[in-house]
């Protein structure tokens, strides 16, 4: 077994994570001089990377989400951030300077941390699922639900996310179908009541979806199979479009014993900033946010996760704001 190098460093400020909050926060960390670096983890840019037309970036009427993630990479990088393709796999919290410990044997020493790990989509795990993921099978009927204007899509989850993302979708389909594998929904009544007076809403209950059929060239979806979970019995049905609404898993394995977390694993961060329960440790992005999840609110944390560690280190006379920095100290 070829042994690991171990590399060591300290800096002021690192990043844990890319995507929208992680480049956002290196940029605004290197423009304060803080000489961050950026470890960016299993999946360079995030959720975004698997995401094809993004429409709803200020400035941009159309870009694929791989492209808009390379040039915030790009952005972060000419800033004068160092970015590392590595994967941190131990955080250890505890003291300053915090420790991060990589994939690879680096060992980083910081003194603060940006977490900007993200959330992940639940997903039913098929292998036709994957197949059709950004070719008419998605988790984001907000990125996602302008281009199934006068089609006919399903829903898959019985929770408050498939009853919301369901409505969202009536906005631009001409038939949505909820399937659920009970009888009944978990989402909040006044949803579910919004739901069944939709006229363009179908329920199917006691299913699951098992398989997603689609076209190869070009692709993209046009049925699925469900199955009942009375009696196993299969039946077909036409779709240009699977969105599974099951939930997000917040990426916050790194910190789940150190942190303080709510809503099902999401790092709590005090109102209007984000500060965690440590001191010095900051949070951005899908880790924190169970409510809007998208890339602009989440660009937008990072800005301030930026600007709130260099407060920070400010406060331990480590680094001085930068006059553009300065903002209204929250109480």
């Amino acid at each position: 077994m070829r042994r690991k190098m171990t590399e060591r460093s300290h800096v002021k400020v690192l990043i844990v994570g890319s995507g929208p909050a992680g480049y956002t926060a290196a940029v605004y960390a290197s423009r304060a001089m803080l000489e961050p670096m950026l470890i960016q983890g299993m999946q360079p840019g995030g959720q975004l990377t698997i995401t094809t037309e993004v429409e709803n970036w200020p400035g941009e009427t159309e870009i694929q989400g791989p492209e808009l993630m390379v040039k915030m990479e790009e952005h972060a990088r000419a800033m004068g951030a160092e970015i590392v393709t590595d994967l941190v796999t131990e955080l250890d919290l505890q003291k300053r300077p915090f420790t991060a410990t990589c994939d690879s044997g680096r060992v980083v020493t910081a003194d603060a941390v940006i977490l900007a790990t993200g959330a992940q989509a639940r997903w039913l795990g098929l292998p036709s699922e994957e197949k059709f993921k950004g070719f008419g099978v998605s988790a984001c009927a907000t990125c996602d639900g302008f281009f199934y204007r006068n089609r006919e899509v399903l829903v898959i989850g019985g929770g408050n996310t498939a009853v919301e993302e369901a409505l969202f979708l009536t906005k631009f389909a001409s038939k949505v179908t909820l399937v659920h594998r009970r009888d009944s929904l978990r989402a909040e009544k006044i949803l579910q009541d919004r739901l069944f007076k939709n006229p363009k809403v179908e329920v199917i209950w006691d299913h699951e979806l098992t398989e997603v059929h689609g076209a190869e060239d070009p692709m993209g979806v046009n049925a699925a199979t469900l199955t009942s979970t009375k009696d196993g019995s299969t039946r077909e049905v036409a779709a240009d479009g699977v969105f599974v609404a099951i939930g997000h898993a917040p990426s916050s394995e790194l910190v789940a014993d150190q942190l303080e977390l709510h809503n099902g694993g999401y790092v709590k961060v005090e109102p209007g900033t984000t500060r965690t329960s440590i001191p010095g440790v900051f949070a951005a992005g899908d880790l924190t946010d169970h409510v809007y999840r998208q890339a602009v609110t989440s660009a937008g944390m990072g800005c301030m996760a930026a600007l709130d560690a260099e407060h920070f280190l400010a406060a331990q006379g480590e680094v001085e704001v930068a006059p553009e920095n300065l903002v209204a100290e929250i109480s």
